[in-house]
């Protein structure tokens, strides 16, 4: 282009620029940006201005040589999602490039917030969720009746296998939540592994259906299926682990993500995020609904494979669904390796053992709003861990030596004291899940041995679990509209209730869960006649076990989301969300460990224990009040560690808030 439009252009924007009531659509239509590649243009003032406040940055930052990346809103590029040309190209973070896209640099970079993100954009992610856990669950659910009647497992090795199973996936989380923070970002962790996702599934559908599944409609509880191969057995445990590692990987980002798309330093926006997560759980349990009634019917008839196509053709199209969004989703950049970071907070006050700490005021850190964590904002000094402070004091060899492996910012160190914060409580979450996880294994195996048939409609056991769903369903329009309004009048709590309030609730009714399957088992097994497997008593006198399983979901899993992901540093949010997950994942580790345990000890000779293959010959209602006295005990742990601690406290956005206008004046004064 020739440089007389340049010019002619840059002069148009800067007449505009005084006119302070202009509409910023109609000045884009009087500079004709939509007939420019601005992409080209080399505005050699502007990037020299650039130059030289990067230099002086370096210079303020005194005790490091790392340049820091000037940006706002934890490196947020954000734009009008209408404007696809005519705008400066970036490459920034994991977003796709995009023609028209401004690029994100210094202190005083262009936003424009009202296109980008927001409700619809979450929706979209809302529905990615609903649809993969349909996929998922259409899988995991029926497992153990799966293992137990295709490929011939007895009741305790296929519920161990479960369990572990299980695991994996949420432990797989913590793999997608470092790969998120650390170097690929949200967006791509998130594409990438719902492809590996479909892979699993696409693999296991044709494994049952060639190897596994002979005679056609075998695995019903009745019609046996032919001896499985072990050709047909090791791609079969390939395939539900690559979905593990799939599912695993995408939920703590795609959580996190769909945060992503309200911006903090709004407080509108700043409701609208901590209610995403109540959406988020509502949206997991709208897929286990269908997942759990429909395509667990057609399983436990033997149509193992209708359901296993399903399930596939759901994670298709919430692949694709996501990627719909792309070019219109809130972007964050990566804050690379948090290992590193926190690993040289402990060498250094290691190093500084015999160092007193300094007063608060005289510990290091950046001059300026910026963080030297990239993409973080600072986080302000804290009293807790204080031996951790000495990483921050500044000794005679500290001015002259400048190692990150002697000397960190404050906010380093108080990231690294977050995360030791934050294991405490985090570990007596998992007894919850211990809870939590035999919904999918010993609640199926008992409803599987209870009268389960309506005249000639049989009820499959694991689509009790739909008690499960609708409770969550209800129970969080219940909190959100009753409750919440209710106690934030009571407590003075906008919230209602704090994070660890609601945790510390639903790990109390997630006891009563057990508690009420205890008396199920007991009542069952008085209602078996002799010689017959089958008890007289009624499915669903179950109902009170899966309901107040539902009901404790939504305050403790609710709860960890929004704790976890609010109380982690801005470097590390998918690994806050990760850690809900990998709850998960050890209380299905600790559940099977317990499992072997009990078997171990009550097993002996010939009293074939609390769990063995004829439950009518067991005692699972005395594993299941071991769990609820585990979970008493767990509690009175958790009570003292909740009462002791002590929020993160940010600095404050690294945006200061803006009016509108005044942004669109800086999109204007960048061009």
């Amino acid at each position: 282009m020739m440089t007389g439009d340049k010019n002619k252009v840059i002069s148009e924007s800067s007449e505009l620029l005084n006119r302070s009531s202009i509409d910023i659509h109609e000045i884009e239509q009087q500079s004709n940006f939509h007939e420019i590649e601005l992409k080209k243009i080399s505005l050699d003032g502007t990037e020299e201005k650039r130059d030289s406040h990067d230099s002086e940055g370096n210079r303020k930052s005194g005790f490091t040589e790392e340049k820091i990346n000037h940006s706002n809103s934890h490196n947020i590029e954000e734009t009008d999602s209408h404007e696809h040309e005519g705008k400066i190209n970036s490459h920034e973070g994991d977003e796709p490039p995009e023609k028209g896209t401004i690029t994100t640099r210094s202190h005083n970079a262009p936003i424009i917030k009202k296109k980008r993100g927001g409700w619809k954009l979450a929706i979209l992610l809302l529905a990615n969720q609903g649809l993969a856990t349909l996929a998922f669950f259409g899988v995991g659910v029926n497992l153990v009746l799966f293992l137990v009647r295709v490929l011939e497992q007895s009741n305790s090795v296929a519920a161990n296998n479960v369990s572990k199973w299980t695991g994996t996936v949420y432990l797989f989380s913590l793999v997608g939540a470092f790969l998120s923070d650390s170097y690929w970002g949200r967006y791509i962790t998130c594409a990438v592994f719902q492809v590996f996702f479909v892979m699993g599934l696409g693999l296991m559908t044709l494994t049952s259906w060639i190897f596994l599944i002979h005679p056609s409609g075998c695995g019903d509880g009745e019609k046996l299926c032919n001896p499985p191969s072990k050709t047909g057995v090791g791609l079969f445990y390939l395939s539900i682990y690559l979905v593990a590692f799939g599912y695993g990987g995408h939920q703590p980002t795609i959580a996190t993500f769909g945060a992503d798309q309200f911006d903090e330093a709004d407080p509108e926006q700043q409701k609208s995020r901590a209610i995403f997560f109540s959406y988020f759980y509502f949206a997991l349990n709208v897929g286990c609904l269908f997942s759990n009634t429909i395509l667990v019917y057609y399983e436990d008839q033997g149509y193992w494979n209708i359901g296993f196509v399903a399930s596939l053709g759901s994670a298709i199209v919430a692949l694709l669904s996501y990627l719909m969004g792309s070019s219109r989703y809130r972007y964050i950049k990566p804050c690379g390796n948090p290992l590193p970071r926190v690993a040289q907070v402990f060498v250094a006050a290691a190093r500084k053992w015999h160092v007193v700490p300094a007063d608060a005021d005289d510990l290091y850190e950046m001059e300026g709003k910026e963080s030297a964590i990239k993409g973080s904002r600072k986080i302000l000094h804290s009293n807790e861990i204080e031996f951790l402070d000495k990483a921050a004091t500044i000794t005679d060899k500290d001015q002259n030596e400048k190692n990150p492996w002697r000397l960190c910012t404050v906010t380093q160190v108080e990231e690294a004291k977050c995360v030791l914060k934050l294991l405490p409580i985090w570990l007596c979450t998992i007894i919850y899940s211990v809870i939590f996880t035999q919904m999918a294994s010993l609640f199926v195996e008992q409803g599987d041995v209870m009268h389960a048939k309506i005249e000639n409609f049989h009820i499959p056991a694991a689509s009790m679990s739909a008690f499960d769903i609708c409770s969550v369903l209800i129970a969080t329009g219940i909190y959100r509209q009753v409750l919440v309004p209710l106690a934030g009048r009571l407590s003075g709590n906008p919230k209602g209730l704090s994070e660890l309030q609601r945790m510390g609730i639903g790990l109390i009714i997630g006891l009563f869960a057990m508690v009420a399957a205890g008396v199920t088992e007991i009542a069952r097994r008085k209602y078996v006649e002799p010689g017959k497997r089958i008890s007289s008593l009624s499915i669903f006198w179950q109902i009170p076990q899966y309901v107040c399983v539902g009901v404790s979901e939504v305050f403790m899993y609710v709860g960890q989301l929004e704790f976890f992901n609010g109380e982690a540093p801005d470097g590390i949010k998918s690994f806050g969300s990760s850690l809900c997950m990998a709850s998960i994942s050890l209380g299905n580790y600790v559940s099977s460990m317990l499992v072997a345990v009990v078997i171990g000890i009550t097993a002996r000779g010939s009293d074939p224990g609390w769990i063995p293959n004829n439950l009518n010959e067991g005692h699972m209602d005395r594993f299941y009040f071991l769990i609820a006295g585990l979970a008493v005990i767990d509690f009175a742990i958790y009570v003292y560690l909740a009462k002791r601690y002590k929020y993160i406290n940010l600095e404050g956005p690294e945006n200061e808030e803006e009016s509108q206008e005044s942004r669109d004046e800086e999109v204007l004064r960048s061009v």
